[in-house]
This record gives C-alpha cells, sequence and structure tokens, in this order.
C-alpha cells in the first residue's frame, strides 16, 4: 500500500508510479498528471506543451537560481 502520494511523488523507489493521481491512476505524462490534482476551476488546465513558469514572472528566474544555488550548495551535500 502506498503511504505517500501526492504532486512529489510516492517515495517508495519505484520510479513507475510516481505519477500516481489522487484516483489511483499513474498518469504517463505531465500535463493530465498535474491536471490531475487541479481544483476545478481554480487555474486553467495545463495542455500538452508544460509552460516555463520563469517566462509568466519576470525576475523569477534571477531569484529562482539564487534560491536553488543555497539547495546545490555545501550546506545540503
Amino acid at each position: 500500500s502506498v503511504q505517500v502520494r501526492g504532486l512529489c511523488g510516492t517515495f517508495n523507489g519505484d520510479q513507475r508510479d510516481e505519477f500516481m493521481t489522487p484516483e489511483g491512476d499513474v498518469e504517463l505524462g505531465v500535463a493530465a498528471f498535474a491536471n490531475a490534482f487541479r481544483a476545478a476551476g481554480a487555474c486553467p488546465a495545463l495542455g500538452p506543451g508544460i509552460p516555463d513558469p520563469c517566462n509568466g514572472f519576470p525576475g523569477s528566474r534571477e531569484h529562482a537560481e539564487a534560491a536553488c544555488a543555497v539547495l546545490m550548495g555545501p550546506a545540503f551535500q
């Protein structure tokens, strides 16, 4: 039985079921998987092409790269 599941996966060491939906189905594509967790009407459904999140928010790429640099730095190795 799966103890953990969601947008971060199942954390069971089996990558074949990482895209498990709330209904217990396994999606093959990222967009279908993400849409399974979408609250109806809360945001638009993703199409087959996943947009780059940094393109919608100017300055986000620099902020994300700075935040990720901390995670990739010596403190987390």
